[in-house]
């Protein structure tokens, strides 16, 4: 488990820093295109994808905390901070989302004709490259977080898939200035906020769902179910609750079984859905059997 764990902590690492290296690079060709272009879409899109930079280090942070071994005071671990390093990547896009919007507004409504400038052709051709480099950025980063089953990197996985949609608004924003509506160049910057803002309004909801123990999704426990009953010895399933801890997983499980076996037999059917459980769901830390006699009457 703890080699995993290493793995897959400096997998995120290294998607993390080829990030920062893309963003910054972005982040700084969008801005002198943005300027150069008399473009604020493509200039508030500069700044959101300089923003992904401040994000990524709160990934990476996130990520290296969470996957502290236990300790006498966290015996449980530390994969909450993780959802922790989410929430405040959600709080960040929404901030900069709502920058973005408040810029274009306040263009659009006390601008002058000549104020709203026609964006020049780089701008365009700098919203294009953008669209195709975010979006590549979003498949990579999201296959990786998959791999690793990493909210915070799923997370920045989506903050790059929010560039790739600005600048697609950018794009349409710039577009139509060029073709005599220079309206919709800072226009374009209020959609770009309403997209941001739904995104870390998604990834918000998510982080919070896993700090509550939110259980599993249905598929999961239904596979989980069909396991534990194909296990020798099981009459059937009392108890099956899941409860998600970070990126990880807790499984509670009670069986019926024959009133007349040995403890030892007991024992074994127990170790065997334990050793079940963990090695067909990878992300499950830890599951807890207890097998309890057929005769026995339960009650909530």
């Amino acid at each position: 488990m703890q080699d995993k764990i290493i793995q897959s902590e400096r997998l995120a690492m290294q998607v993390s820093i080829n990030s920062i290296i893309v963003n910054l690079i972005l982040s700084v060709g969008k801005l002198a295109a943005g300027i150069l272009a008399n473009s604020a879409a493509m200039i508030s899109d500069a700044i959101h994808s300089a923003s992904d930079v401040f994000s990524t280090f709160i990934v990476m942070a996130g990520v290296k905390i969470s996957n502290k071994a236990s300790d006498a005071e966290h015996q449980y671990g530390h994969e909450r901070l993780e959802c922790v390093a989410a929430i405040i990547l959600a709080i960040v896009l929404a901030l900069t989302g709502i920058g973005i919007g408040y810029a274009g507004l306040e263009k659009i409504l006390h601008a002058s004709a000549e104020d709203l400038k026609i964006p020049g052709s780089l701008a365009l051709i700098a919203a294009v490259i953008s669209i195709i480099v975010k979006e590549g950025m979003f498949w990579y980063t999201k296959k990786a977080a998959a791999k690793i089953n990493s909210s915070a990197l799923m997370a920045d996985a989506w903050h790059h898939r929010s560039d790739a949609l600005s600048s697609i608004g950018s794009f349409i924003g710039i577009l139509g200035a060029r073709m005599g509506y220079p309206a919709l160049d800072p226009l374009a910057s209020v959609v770009i906020c309403l997209m941001i803002v739904y995104a870390s309004y998604e990834i918000f909801k998510d982080a919070i769902d896993k700090m509550v123990d939110r259980s599993c999704d249905e598929a999961t426990i239904n596979t989980m179910t069909a396991l534990i009953n194909a296990q020798k010895g099981v009459d059937h399933i009392d108890v099956l609750q899941t409860r998600k801890f970070g990126c990880r997983i807790y499984v509670d499980v009670e069986v019926s079984a024959d009133d007349d076996l040995t403890l030892l037999e007991a024992h074994t059917i127990a170790e065997n859905i334990h050793k079940a459980i963990e090695s067909n769901f990878s992300e499950v830390k830890h599951c807890m059997v207890h097998v309890n006699p057929c005769s026995e009457v339960h009650h909530d």
